[in-house]
């Protein structure tokens, strides 16, 4: 930036939990010490070895010391009290400065600590890619204050990943503190840019409501909001929400909601994205879930990113648990080129606790964490983008999101999954999406996205996993899934040209499908269902919550294919042979049962199961037989779906699919 102009610009500011939630305190203030883990390379190859190292990971680095809630002053200071040190190395605090070496146009930041108390110390740190950290500077107050430090911290060293932080040592008296982090930048990035957030509800009113109390009522967020659209999916409205005439009053005319049929995520999201566009005054459009709370700093910080990154880049929030709110789902997100698969990256952990290992503690943390795609419970696209690609895929939900990120890398576009910027949602560990109508659309969205991406011959491994799944489901009595996932591939055979007629009819026909099974039919009241009794007691009083070895599941994984063939026994057609919680319901543990209940992962109902070799031998022929189709005719599909994606994806196609909840255009 030598001979140009430049100005300041605020990059991140220090925050503390909107209104005092001590379960979150660990996400913004570390009462705790550093207490590194063992480095891989010193733990080695030895397989033994590492399933050691990551339980150790795992295990809590905690005291149990706590952090006063009247500390918290207000949403930028906090006290510490004498003789107390306190760690802003943390997820909402620490300054994640690989990434903005990577992806940005800053070189150096200036970290400014406002100290009130006199004899406090503030310490600056970094840490290395590998989780190491050194001090970098210190300042000491001589005075009761407001005493101001300031660092000039360079960005150089961070090329694979590390983060900058401070710690604060109070004195023999209190001393209050805030910070900010700013850079000077060129004055054509001075400005920052604005947003349009999209927001896809379906019955869920109370949550929606309150999502839209938290982004409207908060100043800070306020300058940077262009436009809110809800599009409204469902039949419990979230205009008739008690809560929501106070959301209505904090937004103003910044709030549009629009109403239209059951789209699912993909038809509601592209048409947040088509609104913004169409508008045309946003720099930003943020996809964004119905049933998150919402740190309001995460999207000051996510615009912010995106308006200094040096191409323009998508830039996703993380995802923590609603339940276990210190809980992390997942650092970032990759799509195995193999498998075709998304998953978290092999370097990662899923489900990660701060409040029992903290970020200094943690080295896989600090390498940075480079991903193909964010979910769009908290995804920034930058207008210009979705202009340039296209809008969401029509496929209803699930990898609409994946895909997306795909699609604008292969475009030059990157993805970053920010820390720093999160939302907390429902963890989807307690769902069993893979089994319920949800499963029609994983197998149908994943096979269409690996036509559209996949760099392997016949889409790598997928078509032997698609194979491998289904007759697990089979040998698991899951007949309902099974059929759904038969359905899913036909439907990808009839081409991309059905997929926007599809959208609002597809859920209504698969439901109607799969409630012909019993294994749909869901009991509240297990009672109902007839009592368990066996032909003869199982072999050895095996347990069904024993977890078999390698050897025990490769040998139920040859047998239990030729046993479906067998007859049934004479009793399991009237009862149940075993109960089976859903936590053990295993493909390779229900294959040994002519009839079972079996629970949902959800603790509310449980289904009967029940075993039929005539039922098992179609599916099965009709699974193999679309699986050689798929062999034969990979390539020739493939080309039909990526030549016709711009198609699909264009505004004017979705405006065709919006037309009958356009035309009247009954918009608030």
């Amino acid at each position: 930036m030598s001979g140009t102009a430049v100005t300041t610009r605020l990059l991140q500011r220090q925050i503390l939990p909107a209104g005092h939630d001590y379960e979150v305190f660990p996400l913004y203030i570390d009462v705790e010490d550093a207490n590194l883990d063992e480095d891989k390379y010193v733990i080695g190859g030895d397989s033994a070895a590492k399933a050691m190292a990551n339980l150790d990971r795992r295990k809590s680095t905690g005291t149990g010391r706590q952090l006063n809630a009247e500390q918290i002053l207000d949403r930028t200071r906090l006290r510490v009290d004498a003789g107390q040190r306190l760690s802003f190395g943390t997820y909402f605090n620490g300054f994640p400065a690989g990434y903005w070496r990577r992806y940005t146009i800053v070189e150096k930041v200036r970290l400014t600590v406002t100290l009130h108390g006199i004899g406090s110390t503030v310490v600056v740190n970094k840490s290395l890619a590998n989780g190491n950290s050194q001090r970098v500077d210190t300042g000491t107050s001589d005075s009761i204050g407001p005493r101001e430090f300031v660092f000039d911290l360079p960005l150089t060293p961070f090329v694979d990943g590390g983060w900058y932080w401070y710690d604060v040592v109070a004195g023999d008296e209190p001393v209050t503190v805030s910070a900010e982090w700013t850079a000077d930048v060129p004055e054509d990035r001075a400005a920052h840019g604005t947003v349009d957030i999209a927001i896809t509800t379906m019955n869920r009113p109370d949550f929606c409501s309150r999502l839209l109390q938290q982004i409207g009522e908060d100043e800070h967020l306020a300058p940077f909001i262009d436009t809110v659209f809800v599009m409204e999916q469902g039949t419990k409205l979230v205009q008739d929400d008690p809560e929501f005439p106070a959301a209505k009053d904090a937004l103003g005319d910044k709030l549009r909601i629009l109403e239209q049929g059951n789209l699912g995520g993909s038809g509601g999201y592209a048409r947040g994205q088509l609104e913004s566009i169409r508008k045309g005054t946003a720099t930003y459009a943020l996809m964004m879930d119905d049933d998150v709370e919402c740190e309001p700093e995460s999207i000051v910080r996510q615009v912010t990113f995106g308006d200094l990154c040096k191409v323009p880049t998508l830039v996703g929030g993380h995802m923590f648990s609603l339940y276990a709110r210190t809980r992390l789902h997942s650092y970032g997100e990759i799509v195995q080129p193999w498998r075709f698969l998304w998953m978290t990256r092999d370097d990662g952990h899923t489900q990660w606790d701060f409040a029992t290992r903290n970020l200094r503690s943690a080295r896989w943390l600090h390498k940075r964490a480079d991903v193909d795609f964010n979910g769009w419970f908290s995804c920034l696209i930058p207008t210009k983008v979705i202009s340039e690609i296209g809008l969401s895929l029509p496929v209803f939900i699930k990898w609409d999101d994946s895909e997306y990120g795909l699609r604008a890398k292969a475009h030059g576009y990157p993805t970053v999954s920010f820390p720093g910027a999160a939302v907390w949602h429902v963890p989807w560990s307690d769902k069993n999406d893979a089994l319920d109508w949800q499963s029609y659309f994983h197998l149908r969205n994943r096979v269409i996205a690996a036509l559209l991406h996949s760099t392997y011959p016949k889409g790598g491994r997928l078509l032997n996993e698609i194979r491998n799944n289904q007759i697990a489901h089979l040998v698991a009595m899951q007949y309902s899934t099974a059929e759904l996932r038969i359905q899913a591939l036909e439907d990808i055979l009839k081409g991309p040209e059905q997929l926007h007629a599809m959208l609002p009819t597809r859920l209504k026909e698969i439901n109607e499908l799969r409630m012909q099974f019993a294994d749909a039919q869901l009991h509240r009241d297990v009672d109902s269902l007839p009592p368990v009794r066996l032909d003869k007691p199982t072999k050895k009083g095996v347990s069904v919550t024993e977890v078999p070895s390698r050897k025990q599941t490769l040998k139920a994984a040859g047998l239990a294919p030729l046993r479906q063939l067998l007859p049934e026994r004479y009793l399991s057609r009237e009862f149940p042979e075993a109960e089976i919680p859903a936590l053990d319901a295993k493909w390779y543990r229900l294959a040994g049962f002519d009839s079972a209940i079996v629970s949902m992962n959800d603790g509310t109902s449980a289904a009967l199961y029940r075993r039929d070799r005539a039922t098992y031998a179609s599916m099965l022929r009709r699974s193999l037989a679309l699986h050689m189709q798929f062999r034969r005719d990979w390539n020739a599909l493939s080309v039909r779906y990526r030549q016709a994606l711009s198609e699909i994806t264009s505004p004017e196609a979705w405006e065709e699919t919006f037309k009958p909840w356009t035309e009247g255009d009954q918009r608030d």
